[in-house]
């Protein structure tokens, strides 16, 4: 039963949070000449470059990156992005036709929907979900690195890299305005978002602390095809102890929490790691 409530409210938050997104980019960003950023601003563009209605726009553009999802991340995480997805969508549908309107200047409407946006953005991201192809594009990229090279990457660089493509093509395609204004949102919802979730884009390092440490191991190789770091350690009461420290990224994390929920008598701590040296 509480592994079942657990499941049930995760995704009631991911629906909150996706209702909050559209809410924001419906009533707020839209009216006042600003786009969400990721796959959602590409859809956006394209819906106002071809009268093509929004919300169906936004479903298909995420679409391709979601089934890349299921393979990456797994049918947990698929289930997820679909159902925050379909909420997300729906939203928009709706709150384009409900009358709203902020009686305030460009620069703070933009603002302040950005602030909803990332809100929203954070709820699904912690209990597991997803609404933007951005992020499932860059953990296609970092595991095809990683697997290339064996190193921990952060998925930083590539969505900035994303997103500054989204907002140059704002500019050349709709005006400088609304890109400029976009940026905006970009930099109070990312804010937002890192401030939640505990800057969702860099490297997790894991640290388990076990007395049976095999299946660990074996399962983290597994599901998350990664390795780890084994060292001996002793604790005052439980005694001698094996440490294992893992490096990975914010949805695999999600992973990593399932595995260590499976192999009871065990003591995390995740940590943020800003950079690898070797």
């Amino acid at each position: 039963m509480k592994k079942g409530f657990k499941e049930f409210f995760s995704y009631l938050m991911i629906m909150v949070g996706a209702l909050m997104a559209a809410f924001s980019v419906a009533c707020i960003l839209l009216p006042n000449d600003a786009i969400d950023y990721g796959t959602a601003g590409v859809a956006i563009i394209i819906s106002k470059m071809t009268g093509f209605p929004l919300s169906p726009c936004v479903f298909l553009v995420f679409l391709p990156f979601m089934l890349g999802g299921v393979l990456l991340l797994g049918w947990r995480f698929s289930l997820k992005a679909l159902a925050g997805s379909l909420v997300y969508t729906i939203g928009l549908d709706v709150f384009e036709e409900i009358p709203f309107e902020l009686n305030t200047e460009h620069f703070l409407a933009v603002a302040f929907g950005g602030a909803i946006l990332g809100l929203g953005l954070s709820l699904i991201l912690r209990h597991g979900g997803c609404i933007d192809g951005s992020e499932i594009f860059a953990n296609i990229v970092i595991k095809k690195l990683s697997d290339k090279t064996g190193k921990n990457f952060s998925m930083s660089w590539i969505l900035i890299g994303f997103n500054a493509c989204v907002y140059m093509a704002a500019f050349i395609l709709i005006n400088r305005n609304a890109a400029l204004l976009s940026l905006l949102v970009y930099f109070v919802a990312t804010a937002v978002i890192d401030h939640f979730t505990d800057h969702f884009e860099a490297i997790k390092q894991v640290t388990i602390i076990t007395k049976e440490p095999d299946k660990l191991v074996e399962a983290i190789k597994q599901k998350l095809n990664k390795t780890c770091t084994i060292m001996d350690s002793y604790g005052a009461i439980a005694g001698e102890n094996k440490t294992l420290i893992c490096y990975v990224n914010y949805f695999e994390l999600q992973k990593m929490r399932e595995i260590i929920a499976e192999n009871k008598g065990t003591f995390s701590t995740v940590s943020t790691i800003d950079e690898i040296l070797r």
